[in-house]
């Protein structure tokens, strides 16, 4: 399968190329960029939630592609991560 990278926020994700005519492909996306924007941080799903201040069930759901997250959303949090990061509070 061919792979692009999704780049959020400074954040390279790589991704699996979608068929355009697939509707769901892009909340795949984002729950995939999600998930691999958690991991960055080294955080599980409940300490991530906490630390965010968004509800866990919220978050799971985003996470597992069930509702689909606002891209700014997404972004405001690769920032989130990617700051602190660099600022060696993770």
């Amino acid at each position: 399968m061919d792979k692009e990278i999704y780049s959020i926020e400074g954040i390279d994700i790589e991704v699996e190329k979608t068929d355009k005519t697939d509707a769901d492909a892009v909340r795949r996306k984002m729950a995939y960029a999600f998930k691999m924007i958690r991991a960055q941080s080294g955080m599980n799903r409940k300490d991530f939630s906490a630390w965010l201040g968004i509800p866990y069930r919220t978050m799971q759901e985003w996470e597992l592609g069930r509702r689909a997250m606002p891209e700014y959303v997404l972004r405001l949090i690769a920032y989130k991560v990617q700051m602190e990061k660099e600022r060696g509070n993770l």
